[in-house]
């Protein structure tokens, strides 16, 4: 299929399936008589599990790290990230350097949130946090433009 067929399939543009080839995530695939790029169904696959990986968290330079070892996620049932990436339990790896990135995010965001519960109620926030509550923002286009007057 070509670059717009195999992106769609993907549920990409074809300018991040490029990307994605640049990048080394992706090997160069078969060209038509024309010269334009004809991708299989084992390359969409693997453009699934890129996209999907990269949805859970992951960034381009992880899975280029691991790019000869992302087919091996195509499999059914693939095997599990951690056994693809290094041995059961030893916190190494892509996926062990990703976990330990968000949770020190996770930390950082709960003493930059404990900071502020303190700022604004004082010593009442470390007895009792007051609860979280979701901030609902609503998007408005622009108002148009008003219509000319006619005479």
């Amino acid at each position: 299929m070509r670059i717009g067929e195999a992106a769609a399939a993907a549920g990409c543009t074809p300018r991040a399936l490029r990307l994605y080839e640049q990048r080394g995530l992706l090997p160069p695939p078969g060209r038509t008589a024309s010269g334009q790029r004809d991708y299989r169904p084992a390359e969409v696959a693997r453009l699934r599990v890129i996209r999907e990986l990269l949805g859970s968290g992951f960034t381009i330079e992880d899975l280029r790290s691991c790019a000869d070892r992302l087919h091996l996620l195509t499999q059914d049932p693939p095997p599990r990230c951690g056994a693809a990436d290094a041995p059961e339990g030893s916190g190494s790896g892509v996926v062990g350097r990703r976990l330990a990135i968000l949770d020190a995010e996770i930390d950082r965001l709960t003493r930059l949130r404990e900071d502020l519960a303190r700022r604004a109620f004082g010593d009442r926030a470390g007895a009792d946090p007051p609860p979280y509550e979701p901030v609902s923002v609503t998007h408005r286009s622009p108002a148009a433009p008003p219509a000319p007057a006619t005479p």
